[in-house]
Parts: C-alpha cells; sequence; structure tokens
C-alpha cells in the first residue's frame, strides 16, 4: 500500500466508512471500534450477528501495549514474544474496552497486532486501531486475494486496497484471558501459527 492508500483508508475509518484491506493472513473488514453504526455496516456487510466477537487490530504494538495498560506483566510478556503476527489473542478486559468488538462477553477482547512487511509496511503509520473482521460472507471461505472476496461483500464497503496475494490462512486464536493466573492459556483455533510453536513460547 502507498501512503496516499493508507491516508485514505484512515480517513474512511475515521469518517464511520467501513473499508475492505490486506493483513498479514487474509483481507479483511475495518470500521472505527468506537462507532456503533459503522460496526454494525460491517457486521451487516458480512451477514454475520453482532453476538459474534470481532477483533480490535493495532498497527503497532507499543501503541498496543500502551492501550491495553491493564495487563498483568506475564500477559504483556506473552503479547511481546507472540506478536506482531498472524495470531488474535483473547485479553482480559475488566474495564469493557472496546465492548462493540466483544460480543457478548465484554470481559475479554481479542486483539491483533499483524507483522506488517512488503507492500503492507505503510500500514504501520496508522496510529489508531480498527475493529477488524475477515472479508468473507459469514461462513464463507476467508479471501488471499481481492478477486475472491464476495461481491456482495465487495459492493458494500466504502474503499478497498489491493495488495496483491495473501498467505491465506487465517490467524491463530489463543486465549490468554486466565494467563496471568498459572500461565493458562487455550487454543481456540489453529490458523497460521501452529499449535506446537505457541507451546514452545508460552
Amino acid at each position: 500500500m502507498t501512503a496516499d492508500e493508507v491516508k485514505a483508508f484512515r480517513d474512511c475509518v475515521a469518517a464511520g466508512g467501513v473499508a475492505l484491506f490486506p493483513s498479514d493472513t487474509v483481507y479483511g473488514l475495518a470500521a472505527a471500534p468506537e462507532r456503533e453504526s459503522a460496526v454494525r455496516r460491517l457486521y451487516e456487510i458480512k451477514g454475520r450477528s453482532p453476538e459474534r466477537p470481532a477483533a480490535v487490530m493495532f498497527f503497532d504494538l507499543e501503541r498496543a501495549l500502551a492501550t491495553l495498560g491493564w495487563l498483568g506483566p506475564p500477559t504483556r510478556a506473552a503479547i511481546k514474544r507472540l506478536l506482531p503476527g498472524p495470531l488474535t489473542l483473547v485479553v482480559p478486559n475488566p474495564g469493557h474496552r472496546y465492548p462493540l468488538a466483544c460480543g457478548p462477553s465484554p470481559e475479554r477482547l481479542g486483539v491483533r497486532v499483524p507483522l506488517l512487511t512488503g507492500a503492507l509496511q505503510p500500514l504501520g503509520g496508522l496510529e489508531m486501531p480498527v475493529l477488524q473482521s475477515s472479508a468473507n460472507r459469514s461462513g464463507g471461505v476467508e479471501a488471499h486475494r481481492l478477486e475472491e472476496v464476495d461481491r456482495r461483500v465487495r459492493a458494500g464497503v466504502d474503499l478497498e486496497f489491493d495488495a496483491g496475494e495473501l498467505p491465506g490462512t487465517p490467524s491463530t486464536v489463543v486465549d490468554l484471558s486466565a494467563y496471568d493466573e498459572g500461565r493458562r492459556y487455550e487454543v481456540l483455533r489453529e490458523g497460521a501459527v501452529p499449535t506446537a510453536r505457541l507451546a514452545a513460547e508460552l
């Protein structure tokens, strides 16, 4: 992505729009995580129930850690070992931050910090987080090329960006909500990062 495209992405989301963008895994949808109308539109585009949680994506690890200041030292250390990368980490959320991303469990929050290399590197300049979900209709297959995104999804967004072919494997989802208590974790979905690597890191 170019600097101009990143600015257009930021402006779109900041204005309450929904953007289709590339990540380090698959193409995703992005909206402002604290704007109810934008989040509602994102879910409508996907045909997905708002009761299902999404993730908040930060484009810089230090900004993420600064925002998640309530996390205990063990969880913060684990995040530093695992991110940035193709993982969604579910962390404790005692203050119910970003409730629109949490579904029925506001005490837990999914967090993403993608690995921004190559064409994605300019995204690292984004200071704001986004509510992020894969750019497929609910129950559909994730897209690793823009042309694979369902035409109904593409028709519903305000802006889309093409970064060519992406790795195509969704993020691994790991529950760290109890990690401060005895280093307990659970792999909720194995994806781009294998369970064996997680065991070595955690």
